[in-house]
């Protein structure tokens, strides 16, 4: 059974096409208009092994606020179509990534609901690149948790430079992604049994 997603938005800030197969090798075709957030998505495909294209057209005139948040809505919801009923996966996950002097802590609870905490160093250096406003890193995983319906915990402990810090963040939130979203034989059942909040 294809795990694919495919979801078209479209705003007065932003028009937005994101696809997704779960079961891909990493293939990524990605144009955002803001580069450090396009090499991000690329982390997340390729360390995912997720197949993904991602096609947004946003009001960069203003800033990159609206094109990263709705790409991540978009992305959110492009994973919750693909995983459709959720049946069969492991579910839970958690993976561990260093960048140099960085390091990110990521667990994922792939139940239908959705929840994040998240934590990074202090005092980071307010821009990555030309447009990448790294308060919007946390603003990103809220939109991508609050249409996947996914529970997702992120500890960045320690790290010293915004460009290893985020980017541990999102190959680490790959991999945990990766093995939670993964068949497993041995799983029949839909992974919650409380439901979806």
């Amino acid at each position: 059974m294809s795990r694919t997603g495919r979801v078209e938005r479209a705003t007065k800030e932003t028009k937005v096409l994101v696809e997704v197969d779960l079961d891909g090798t990493g293939v990524a075709d990605v144009s955002t208009g803001v580069g450090f957030f396009d090499h991000m998505l690329d982390q997340l495909a390729k360390h995912g092994l997720f197949d993904l294209t991602v096609r947004t057209e946003g009001d960069l005139h203003i800033d990159s606020h609206h094109t990263m948040e709705d790409t991540a809505l978009a992305l959110g919801a492009a994973f919750r179509e693909a995983l459709g009923d959720r049946a069969g996966i492991r579910r839970f996950a958690d993976a561990k990534v260093p960048l140099d002097e960085a390091l990110a802590e990521v667990t994922v609870d792939v139940s239908g609901r959705p929840y994040l905490v998240h934590s990074e160093p202090e005092g980071m250096a307010p821009i990555i690149g030309r447009d990448y406003d790294t308060t919007m890193t946390r603003h990103i995983f809220e939109s991508f948790v609050a249409q996947a319906r996914v529970a997702l915990h992120i500890h960045v402990p320690y790290g010293r430079n915004a460009h290893h810090i985020v980017e541990a963040q999102f190959k680490a939130f790959a991999r945990a992604l990766r093995f939670a979203t993964e068949s497993d034989p041995r799983v029949t059942w839909v992974p919650s049994t409380k439901g979806v909040l």
